[in-house]
């Protein structure tokens, strides 16, 4: 993070991440697959789904996600929600990292996806269901991290409302 604010994503080089972090840049490939992965890695994933599993059976599959996510997003705490932000600053204002998010949500997609299925809902529906749901957090985190005054719990809890259906 502090080589990519220092001098941009384009600009840090993945030996220059690997020396501060005091590791080879073999190591840094093995737990990282791209340097896109290292801005955005999301450990957070299997806690939104078991959120969204433990959600009532008789739930729609949107408000179900909707819900999951907001129960599982009231976790993070403020130095975690700062960090998110300038994460999201340094992809929003890198021409080459345009569409990253989405290339890198696949893993949410499925582990969401995932969680509908093992609350019965059809294999095809719960993907389109937790592809519009990434798709829409995505545009609402972006727009956020972008922004100064508002505040991550209010623009999470906007983007669920629509997403959810209330």
């Amino acid at each position: 993070m502090e080589l990519f604010a220092e001098h941009g994503y384009d600009a840090a080089a993945t030996a220059q991440i690997a020396q501060r972090a005091g590791v080879s840049e073999m190591t840094l490939f093995r737990h990282f697959p791209s340097k896109e992965a290292l801005l955005l890695a999301d450990p957070f994933d299997p806690l939104m789904a078991d959120s969204v599993r433990a959600r009532p059976e008789h739930e729609p599959a949107m408000r179900a996600l909707a819900q999951g996510i907001r129960q599982a997003w009231r976790q993070l705490d403020g130095e975690s929600t700062e960090v998110l932000r300038g994460l999201l600053r340094i992809v929003a204002g890198t021409p080459t990292l345009h569409g990253a998010i989405e290339r890198n949500s696949e893993k949410t997609i499925v582990a969401l996806a995932d969680a509908l299925v093992d609350r019965g809902v059809d294999k095809t529906q719960a993907r389109v269901a937790a592809t519009a749901m990434i798709g829409g957090l995505s545009v609402a985190l972006l727009d956020w991290a972008q922004s100064e005054q508002t505040a991550l719990d209010v623009i999470l809890s906007s983007a669920l409302d629509v997403l959810g259906g209330e």
